[in-house]
């Protein structure tokens, strides 16, 4: 019966005895525990009312019993698990509700049993009347407990009980279905726990394996990469072309070649770096030879017409500095060859340039100086010295007066002239201008290329060697220069040319100190040897033709005829020492005091009030003209130099200051 699947206790309660009225609350069939309904079921469900129903299929046992089975481990046994039914017996209830006999455990003895107040305060329905109306209740029928059912009330209960059966059959159908679905969730999920504990396994021993295998590959990967050689390497450094790709392959061989030489060189050596060590002597061999070719076209390419070196150094070279780097390393002597090839093919390149920028520059006009432009020269013959230059090379100038002629050492961005410029250009110069030039020019590409063999030639080559090159590059260049710079400054009688000329190397040398080039300075102090030593001759030459003057004047005073003509302005030989003395002021700001130019000076201002004195004591009658003449002369000179600046200004202002005060009371 269908009430089987839903009985509370964990045992069918006992039969009543025969004498038992039939129409009582429970049913009178056995009942069954739940564990038929479900394998899930955890706890059995408690005893029904007689007029309940725990039918549900929301139990909240049976849903806690689901969850809790879901919870459980992988692969883990179901089991089921019972709940006795603690509470009264009813059956002994019932006994003592009605006075019967005591049969269990097959017990035959009367008990003599009476109802209590206890017993009859129990809540039972009996069609609204207490158990104590109802027990004493008699009718024709008989008293209400012990009644029977008429046929009449048989046949009128009978279809609702027909009713009440067929619907706990379809129940019971509903709940067989329910069973056979949860009974294959429940194979269904065990077989899902089943698999997700083998893919936990599964998963835990990939794990390991992988762990191991990165391992192994850490410890074993930089050995397999040195004992093998890819195709494509091989392949790469054979036919590719030589660029960024190349280069960065070009690394990989030579860490490998390392690799090879250093287990070679030890006692323990495997057999598949015995086996690799002619493969990639073989690919070294070819790389070399591949790199031998490009560096000698690159060298070739120097050689030809109208190029710029500085382009090919820069794109070609430097670009690819490990080349020569990687062809040291491997194969010194053909490296060694290549680097004298540069050297002979550079030699040549800055000697033809320089060689044409010379020439190009001797067809600038020049003022010629000579030894009529001195400060004792007399005026006539200046003046007609002055105008057979006009006539000849250039127009006439100025040989004491400095002029626009120091712009050239205010403007350090000035770039050489080229060439084309030279040999176009119409306009007289001083003889610093070529020299500025060719200087400049040279001192820009001597840069340039020291910069570069340090760049390219570095680290295989030490820095000692690499100046040793460069000058065997620049020898011949430099012997040009000083030997334009002897012939510019040979014949000249140009004192402020000389010292500006002076100035310009002195500030081309500053300038290789800030690039770091000292290749240049024996050609910076050889420039500077040539020229120091003329502007002392220069200088010497200013102070003969003053002592010569001096000597010319009368050594006794003149007649008085003479004295009548004699005028206190300034003498033309002041004007010319003054506009002298300022320009090698204005060139001497930063000057020391031991340079041969103050010496100079010095000598040449001696010689100078010399002839002032002699002078003003041979022409002048009286002190008084002679203080005036004095005093004219000593303020032209202060009034000239007064706006140079310098330490050595700042000296012979002084001291011409005070021989201006010492005439001017005279005069």
């Amino acid at each position: 019966m269908w009430l089987d699947r839903f009985g509370g206790q964990s045992q069918p309660s006992p039969s009543p005895p025969p004498s038992q009225p039939a129409s009582r609350s429970f049913s009178p069939l056995p009942r069954r525990t739940s564990t038929s309904f479900s394998p899930y079921v955890t706890s059995q469900r408690p005893a029904n009312t007689p007029r309940g129903s725990n039918i549900s299929l929301v139990s909240n046992d049976s849903s806690t019993s689901l969850l809790a089975s879901s919870r459980r481990a992988n692969g883990s046994t179901l089991k089921q698990s019972h709940t006795p039914y603690s509470g009264p017996d009813p059956v002994e209830i019932l006994s003592k509700v009605l006075g019967r006999d005591d049969s269990r455990n097959g017990n035959t003895t009367k008990e003599e049993t009476s109802i209590t107040t206890k017993d009859l305060d129990l809540d039972w329905d009996f069609g609204g009347t207490s158990l104590r109306d109802f027990a004493s209740t008699d009718d024709e029928e008989g008293p209400g407990p012990t009644r029977r059912q008429t046929v009449e009330e048989y046949e009128k209960d009978k279809s609702k009980f027909e009713d009440l059966h067929r619907s706990i059959t379809a129940c019971d159908g509903v709940l067989d279905s329910v069973e056979t679905n949860l009974t294959d969730f429940r194979n269904d999920l065990a077989a899902v726990s089943a698999d997700i504990e083998f893919l936990q396994s599964r998963s835990t021993a990939l794990t390991v394996r992988l762990e191991n295998r990165k391992a192994v590959e850490k410890a074993l990967g930089p050995v397999v990469e040195e004992l093998s050689l890819p195709p494509a390497v091989v392949s790469k450094i054979s036919e590719g072309h030589i660029d960024e790709s190349w280069v960065k392959t070009l690394g990989e061989i030579d860490k490998r070649a390392n690799a090879y030489s250093n287990s070679a060189s030890s006692s323990r050596q495997s057999k598949a770096s015995a086996d690799l060590g002619p493969l990639l002597e073989r690919l070294v061999m070819k790389a070399v030879e591949r790199i031998r070719d490009f560096i000698v076209a690159q060298i070739k390419a120097l050689r030809s017409p109208h190029i710029n070196a500085q382009i090919i150094q820069q794109q070609n070279f430097l670009r690819f500095k490990e080349l020569y780097a990687f062809l040291h390393r491997h194969h010194a002597t053909l490296a060694g060859e290549i680097c004298q090839a540069y050297m002979n093919t550079m030699r040549w390149y800055y000697l033809n340039q320089f060689t044409r920028y010379e020439k190009a520059l001797q067809q600038l006009k020049l003022h010629i100086l000579d030894k009529n432009d001195v400060l004792g020269h007399d005026d006539t013959t200046r003046k007609s010295s002055v105008l057979s230059v006009s006539k000849g090379p250039g127009p006439p100038h100025d040989a004491f007066n400095l002029g626009r002629r120091i712009d050239l050492l205010k403007v350090n961005s000035q770039a050489a002239i080229s060439s084309y410029l030279a040999e176009e250009d119409s306009s007289t110069h001083y003889f610093e201008v070529p020299f500025r030039n060719f200087n400049l020019a040279l001192v820009d590409n001597a840069t340039a290329e020291y910069t570069f063999l340090a760049g390219y030639f570095s680290p295989p080559l030490s820095m000692a060697t690499i100046s040793r090159h460069f000058n065997y590059i620049f020898e011949p260049t430099f012997a040009l220069g000083q030997a334009l710079t002897k012939t510019l400054a040979g014949d000249t009688y140009d004192a402020l040319g000389l010292l500006l000329s002076i100035r310009i190397n002195q500030q081309l040398a500053f300038q290789l100190q800030r690039r770091k080039v000292p290749a240049m300075d024996g050609y910076i102090n050889g420039t500077s040897m040539l020229l120091w030593p003329r502007l002392q001759v220069v200088m010497d030459h200013h102070c003969e033709s003053v002592r010569q003057q001096t000597n010319a004047l009368p050594s006794r005073p003149a007649r008085s005829s003479d004295h009548a003509k004699f005028s206190a302005a300034p003498h033309v030989m002041t004007q010319r020492f003054g506009q002298l003395l300022q320009g090698v002021l204005a060139l001497s700001t930063d000057a020391g005091d031991d340079e041969p130019v103050v010496t100079s000076l010095r000598r040449l201002q001696s010689e100078i009030e010399a002839f002032l004195t002699r002078y003003s004591q041979a022409y002048a009658g009286d002190k008084r003209k002679r203080d005036r003449f004095l005093y004219n002369n000593y303020s032209l000179i202060l009034t000239i130099i007064s706006d140079v600046s310098g330490k050595l200004a700042a000296e012979l202002q002084e001291q011409f200051e005070v021989l201006k005060t010492a005439f001017q009371e005279g005069a």
